[in-house]
């Protein structure tokens, strides 16, 4: 007895047909500490994308609608790790967060209801790699919610709550070495505005990082931008519960030092444990010498890098202060007090009003989420484009990663039947398996003596076999890795 699968996966090429996007990367020598360099540019060119596709029609998993990605450049280049995503805001739009291979293939999908996720990613914990994101609703600009640690079966091993009364932010979640925890919160304040043109009774938004221990749940550091930074470093215009500082991203150096940006100020604040601020990149008061290239506005994601580079999402944008938004490499040298120019990333079109992230990869690529504009691209450090997609149903993602992941879910694979035409039709998926090679379709006449009948490849998320008229009535799907193993098993169905 003989089925056949159903092959509807499509390799990706890019022919260089079509309109084309380009990627401009500028850089200071050919690497950061080749002194003497001139400034060279280099373009590369790729496809862009034409209408997203409406979500999936999964006939096992009818739950899941998430519009990934569709991949318009994919070269030999770019590297093979997964992509992760939360995203949003697209009008009758399932929101969440997705993971999804190379190839832009959906491996795991995770819907909200009446929530966002954001800031999908990889992390230790406990010495064991999970995923963590953010989960809430958004208020002025900011989140409201928690953040979720889960396990490689996808389970939720904890949620991660604001200390001190507090409320967990969308903005940042990020475990440190020591087993912390560095997260953002805001809280809206009254406040005498009147030095920079407001009310005298106006309120204002007080922008927070904190440090929590995850072990013990103790509040370590907490810093307020409000007893920190001069109202006047604000390029935002003075409203009602004002954002004059916007923070987006903190991160910690080998010394315990935090690197924070401020989006509003259009500044990079290096911040010692005692909330000094220790030297203040860009914006109105930098103490750096800014060369050319280097100054950045309404700025996302500054990291500082293994090699003491620090690279920064240029959003440039909202209201429009460059043509384009760029993903940054910096030279920050902190014995001359200079910042010079490294690298930019730009893609033709893309002037992104918000959001962002810039991810040195270990291959030496640089993967760039534009945020606000539904578009991830990878670069190689010269800047040729060697992948480019689109978030379906024009999406937003706060970040984007290109991170490796494992992954293979506590729950069973699911399993469905259904009529194409004349052909009755078995498909079957596993949200979330990363090891899944094969497929094997069992048959027989009840769900007790069940026996292979045919195996063909994975065909993505979901894999559909074509049944023969005596096929059945029971049926069930192995899923198999790459030596040929069953791994899991769907229940039995009649068809």
């Amino acid at each position: 007895m003989n089925s056949s699968t159903i092959t509807r996966r499509q390799l990706l090429r890019s022919a260089g047909a079509g309109a084309a996007g380009v990627a401009l990367a500028t850089g200071v020598g050919e690497l950061l500490g080749r002194a003497g360099g001139s400034s060279r540019a280099v373009a590369a060119a790729g496809t862009t994308a034409g209408t997203p596709p409406g979500p999936p029609r999964w006939r096992s998993r009818p739950d899941l609608r998430i519009p990934a990605i569709t991949v318009t450049r994919l070269e030999a280049g770019a590297a093979s790790e997964p992509i992760f995503i939360a995203p949003y805001n697209a009008p009758h739009a399932q929101a969440g967060a997705v993971i999804v291979d190379a190839a832009g293939e959906p491996l795991w999908e995770h819907p909200l209801r009446g929530k966002i996720a954001t800031n999908l990613r990889v992390q230790s914990y406990r010495a064991s790699p999970v995923l963590t994101w953010w989960e809430g609703t958004v208020e002025l600009g900011h989140g409201v919610g928690e953040y979720v640690i889960a396990d490689t079966s996808y389970r939720t091993v904890r949620r991660v709550q604001a200390a001190a009364g507090l409320r967990g932010d969308l903005h940042e979640f990020r475990i440190t070495p020591r087993g912390t925890a560095l997260l953002t919160s805001y809280v809206v304040t009254e406040a005498d505005l009147s030095s920079v043109g407001g009310s005298r009774h106006g309120t204002i938004q007080d922008a927070i990082f904190q440090e929590v221990d995850l072990a013990s749940g103790e509040l370590l550091l907490e810093w307020h931008s409000l007893e920190h930074v001069a109202l006047s470093e604000s390029y935002w215009p003075v409203t009602s519960d004002w954002d004059f500082f916007h923070i987006n991203s903190v991160d910690m150096d080998d010394e315990g030092n935090l690197l924070v940006s401020a989006r509003s100020t259009h500044t990079v604040y290096k911040i010692a444990r005692d909330g000094t601020i220790l030297w203040r990149l860009g914006g109105k008061y930098s103490d750096f010498e800014m060369g050319p290239g280097t100054r950045f506005a309404w700025q996302h994601d500054a990291r500082r890098q293994r090699d003491g580079t620090i690279t920064v999402f240029d959003n440039g944008a909202t209201p429009a202060v460059e043509a384009l938004s760029r993903g940054l490499i910096l030279d920050v040298d902190e014995s001359a007090m200079r910042a010079s120019l490294v690298s930019q990333y730009r893609h033709r079109g893309v002037l992104s009003g918000s959001q962002g992230s810039v991810q040195l990869l270990p291959g030496g690529n640089v993967f760039v989420g534009w945020g606000e504009t539904p578009r991830i691209s990878e670069f190689r450090r010269d800047g040729e484009l060697v992948f480019d997609a689109v978030l379906g149903a024009k999406y937003e993602s706060y970040r984007a990663f290109r991170l490796p992941w494992s992954g293979r879910p506590a729950q069973a694979p699911a399993i469905a039947a259904a009529r194409s035409g004349s052909e009755r039709m078995v498909y079957a998926s596993w949200n979330g398996a990363t090891g899944v090679r094969a497929w094997r379709l069992l048959a027989g006449a009840h769900a007790g003596a069940l026996r292979a009948v045919a195996t063909g490849p994975s065909q993505g998320f979901e894999t559909a076999f074509a049944l023969e008229r005596r096929t059945g009535p029971s049926v069930a799907m192995e899923a198999l890795d790459g030596a040929g193993r069953a791994i899991a098993r769907t229940r039995a169905i009649a068809v």
